[in-house]
This record gives structure tokens, sequence and C-alpha cells, in this order.
């Protein structure tokens, strides 16, 4: 009997036949979630001129405490007027040009102002709520490192940085299959042994949010022809992600046909639970996985597996899984052999995040796992596990 590998032996085997595909060149106004395959480097020193961090008074340090005339007025986006004369103090708002000559900021709220003048009655520290040229970044330098996937933060500092364009890694084109001649579109009316396709929109919503380009291919009758042409035309892609057909029944051919197509199986077969007779193989640098038909189950496959393929394409530095860390709320016992994903609801109490596993964990209960929040990773051979622990979860809002 062939040895099931273990869930970082399969992730591994995945991971290293993923390998970034070709960057192009991306406007900031898409990047959001692309990942960055070269240097982002800034096109200014930021900031770009020394500037007040506060709305106050530019001043000469050693010439306070004191009342002191105002001079001039500094607004954002405005230069200085010249100098700053010996003996006055200048206006300034928040993220205004220090004029020349001054070499601290008293903050409004520390002065009083009357007859054209400003009183100070404490001694100003000398830089003090002076922004230095180039304090945050300086021209040429690195704003955002290969590997990154960019979010608000990232996207903020480029603006900043005067960066109008990112090279990134292309978004991978994935193609979503599933196969039974017993489904049928939500809707219709079924026949005899006949229930709804769901697997084709769960797998699709939960590789999005990493940045795939997704095509849904028709559904595909347990058909040989049928499912040549589904595959040959999925694997034109860079993904081909099925749904059924790669257990060990009469009807079961998405395997076999692959494998007449070209593609080199890798493996079959993870010791997870739900998820068992997952396979992952490769043609011509696609990459194919094959999840099992129950609904769960692809969950756990794609969420898993697939998800973490999809970031690696891109060349994120850590593509995960990106599991949390909750407790449990309740005594849970470990699989000796496999590793299992339990689906449940979080709640927060004043030490974090417990988990509340789900009414229905078999794996064909995809109603039931719809009241989950989070999938959580209970590892093999954990045995008893006492309410409290510590345990990795996905997110699944």
């Amino acid at each position: 009997m062939q040895r099931l590998l273990t869930l970082e032996e399969a992730l591994a085997a995945i991971l290293e036949r993923a390998r970034p595909l070709p960057a192009e060149t991306v406007p900031l106004a898409d990047v959001l979630g692309r990942v960055v395959s070269e240097p982002a480097l800034s096109r200014v020193d930021l900031p770009p001129f020394r500037s007040s961090a506060m709305d106050g008074f530019a001043v000469r340090a050693k010439e306070t405490p004191a009342t002191l005339p105002i001079a001039f007025r500094v607004a954002a986006g405005q230069p200085a007027l010249g100098a700053l004369p010996v003996g006055s103090a200048a206006g300034i708002a928040t993220g205004s040009a220090v004029p020349d000559g001054a070499d601290a900021i008293v903050p409004v709220e520390q002065t009083v102002e009357e007859g054209g003048c400003v009183q100070i009655a404490e001694p100003a520290r000398s830089d003090a709520h002076i922004r230095p040229r180039g304090g945050d970044v300086r021209e040429g330098a690195v704003v955002v490192s290969p590997g990154t996937r960019l979010g608000p933060a990232q996207i903020g500092a480029l603006a900043a940085a005067g960066v109008a364009e990112v090279r990134c890694s292309r978004r991978p084109r994935v193609a979503v299959l599933a196969t039974g001649s017993e489904l049928r579109a939500p809707g219709e009316i079924l026949g005899p042994g006949q229930i709804y396709e769901s697997n084709r929109g769960l797998i699709a919503a939960a590789l999005s949010p990493v940045g795939a380009d997704l095509e849904l291919l028709p559904v595909v009758r347990d058909d040989e022809a049928e499912h040549r042409a589904a595959l040959e035309q999925g694997l034109a892609g860079d993904v081909l992600v099925s749904s059924g057909g790669v257990s060990m029944g009469p009807h079961d051919l998405v395997r076999r046909v692959a494998a007449e197509l070209g593609v080199e199986e890798v493996f079959w077969g993870v010791a997870v639970k739900p998820g068992k007779p997952l396979s992952f193989g490769v043609r011509d640098g696609t990459l194919v996985f094959g999840l099992p038909g129950n609904p769960v189950s692809s969950l756990v496959g794609a969420l898993v597996f697939v998800r973490p393929a999809l970031l690696a394409l891109q060349g994120l530095t850590d593509p995960g899984p990106g599991f949390h860390v909750g407790r449990s709320e309740a005594p849970l016992r470990g699989n000796a052999y496999r590793d299992e994903f339990l689906r449940a609801r979080r709640r927060l109490d004043d030490e974090g995040v417990v988990l509340v596993p789900v009414t229905g964990q078999e794996s064909h209960m995809i109603v039931r796992a719809s009241s989950a929040d989070a999938l959580v990773h209970v590892p093999r051979g954990a045995g008893e596990i006492a309410a409290g622990t510590a345990l990795r979860y996905l997110d699944l809002a």
C-alpha cells in the first residue's frame, strides 16, 4: 500500500514546483494584493525637504524662551519666504517646509500669540518637531522588497515615494473543473441520484482572494472523451484544479486521463482528514490539483494546498498556509495518523480567540460547515488535547 504523504511533505512537494511566473509592470492603482518581483525604489528623498511635524512656530532654539515677532507664515505646499530673520519666529503648518535658519518648532499649544508676536515661555530643544530631509527614505533606496504582497501600507509608501508603477509577478491563470454525471446546476430540477454542483464556486471563492485569474470550466460527465477535452483545456493555464474523480471508483477518471495527457503525478494521497485522496502533478510547468469531490474536502484542499501554490507562483516569500492561533474551547482528540481540520466558530475573551467546533464534521456536510469561520488544524498524533490548548487555524470569514 502506498504511504500517504504528511501535510508538510505534500506542501514541500507542491511549493518546490511552484516557480514564480514572469513579471509585468502594474500601475499603482491596480497593485493591491499583487506580489512585488523587483525592488521598488524611491524616486525622492522622503520628506523631500525639512518639514514641520506640528502646527506651531519655527524658531532658533537658542533664542527661546522669548517673545518674538512673527516674520511670516508658511503654509503646506508653499516654499518658505526666505530665511528666518534673526530674533523672530515664523508661523508654520504641519508638513510645511522649515525656513532656513530655524532649528526647532514650538507647538502652537505651547505659545501665546498677541499683537503680531508670539510668546514662548519654555526653552525649545534644537531639532524639536522637525522632520529631516530623507528621514523616512532616501532617493534610490528600496521602498518595497521582492516577495512582498502589497497591502494598504505598502501602497501608501509607494505613492509617497513617487512610485507610479511596480514590477509584479503575473497573476496565475487558474481553471476550475468539477466532474460527475450526478451534478446539476443550482436551480435545476433534480432527478433520481442527482445533486447540486457546489464545488466550483466554493473553490473559486477560496482562491480568488490570493490573486488568481479564474476560469470555471463546464461540469464534466463521467465520460472519458469529455474528461480529455476539459482537462486539455484546463492544462493551457498555469494551474488546473479539478474536483471529484480522484478516488478509486470505476467512474474516477481524472488521474488516468490526466496521465494520458502527459501530467506527471507527483503524489496521490495525503495524511489529512478530510481530503485524503488529493492528487498533485505537473505538465510543462502547469500545476495540476485533483481535489476530492466531497465539498469540505475540496475546501480543505483549496485552502491548505492550492492557495499556497498560487502565492508561490506570484513569488511571495512565505506563501503559507497563513495560520492564526487560538485556543480550543473543549477537549479534542487528535488522529494518530492524520492531520485533521475541524470547522469551528471563533469568539473572543480576555485572553484572545477561542475556537468552538461546530456540529457535523463529516466531509459532505457543507451546509453545517457554512456556520464556521475558522478551519482548525489538529496535528496528527496529538492524542488528548485539553480545553484551552493553543491550536492553529485558517480564517474562513
